[in-house]
């Protein structure tokens, strides 16, 4: 087998290893027992392999320098099998640079990369609870709001007491009213609103912000600027000699709640008070933890996945969740949430509370 010049300049490693590979095709061969798995170590700038051949020694390095291909390298192979590169070669674009909640509206897994998928969807809908990604979403011009669109993710068409949408406001985009008797309750998770009531009391939500507004309350929600909010209205069920009020807050100003069996970190946005019949809850989970009590209760919910991912157990279907990720819940549909993942798990949640259930 000729070497050439070039080869001997450029490969010189592999090139020895193919003059000795040329000498052993000359022995007698031996049947030898390798094991199931190869130990096999892979360091950036200084390449240690055991046991590769040389065909595989060439191939790996030209791999590793070609620029198109080097940077989706997951395993290595050797000639008894693959082993794991190291974690350095995954480059986590989800770093504390970015905005908070950013991942809501720049999911993982983003619709553009299921366009080569004709008619796949995470999605699913059923009986008892739905689950809906951002590839499913619909924009249209949101009822009453100007220059914004909105993506009604729950709504009693499949049984909910309330809706649940996305609102995304453009440049000089405004609210509408909800129809009378409508409570509203609005999260920033991109952007910045200004909030203004009828008394001319102004207040500006950033992210992570969020205003509750009571029925037949005149405000307006405005900005000059690109703003994502998730929005919950329910029809309020009124209790005798008690009223609900305008809040305005923050979920870092909320206090921790104590979760007895639990472990997950539980902040409630609004009053506990009678008067008010729901909350929101922002429940946070570290990687590996999960949810203690299987529950099964009249409760509804609508949650958004805010960050992080995990598996979310509704009835008998387990789902991959990502942020960004909806759920509506109906009442005693089995539910658990186990967080997975490098990084917190956030949810927002909403619950009917305080009332009845007659």
């Amino acid at each position: 087998m000729a070497i050439d010049t070039w080869q001997l300049t450029h490969f010189p490693l592999a090139t020895n290893q193919l003059e000795l590979k040329q000498q052993q095709d000359k022995k007698p061969k031996q049947s030898i027992r390798t094991p199931q798995y190869l130990d096999c170590n892979v360091y950036m700038g200084n390449l240690k392999m055991q046991s590769f051949s040389p065909f595989s020694s060439l191939s790996f390095f030209l791999l590793l320098t070609t620029p198109i291909l080097s940077g989706f390298v997951k395993t290595a192979l050797t000639q008894d099998g693959f082993c794991s590169a190291p974690s350095v070669l995954d480059a986590d674009s989800d770093s504390s640079t970015q905005p908070l909640y950013w991942k809501v509206t720049n999911p993982t897994l983003s619709p553009s990369h299921l366009q080569d998928l004709p008619g796949f969807t995470r999605s699913a809908y059923k009986k008892d609870h739905a689950f809906i990604t951002p590839e499913s979403h619909v924009f249209s011009p949101l009822p009453d709001w100007s220059n914004t669109l909105g993506a009604y993710l729950i709504t009693p068409a499949i049984g909910s007491h309330f809706v649940m949408y996305l609102a995304k406001m453009q440049e000089n985009s405004k609210s509408g009213l909800p129809p009378s008797g409508v409570e509203r309750f609005i999260f920033v998770v991109q952007g910045s609103v200004v909030l203004t009531n009828m008394s001319g009391n102004v207040h500006k939500l950033t992210v992570d912000s969020y205003a509750y507004l009571p029925p037949n309350f005149v405000h307006a929600v405005e900005t000059d600027a690109a703003a994502t909010l998730v929005v919950f209205e329910r029809r309020y069920s009124r209790l005798e000699n008690h009223v609900t009020e305008q809040i305005v807050g923050s979920t870092e100003k909320q206090p921790l709640l104590e979760t007895p069996g639990e472990i997950f970190e539980l902040r409630k946005l609004l009053p506990t008070s009678l008067a008010y019949d729901f909350n929101i809850h922002i429940m946070d989970f570290q990687p590996g933890e999960f949810l203690n009590v299987k529950e099964v209760h009249y409760n509804q919910h609508g949650l958004l996945l805010l960050e992080g991912q995990g598996i979310y157990r509704l009835g008998d279907s387990w789902y991959p969740i990502q942020a960004g990720d909806a759920i509506w819940m109906a009442p005693f549909v089995p539910q658990w949430y186990a967080a997975l993942g490098k990084t917190r798990s956030r949810y927002l949640l909403y619950k009917d509370v305080n009332r009845n259930p007659l």
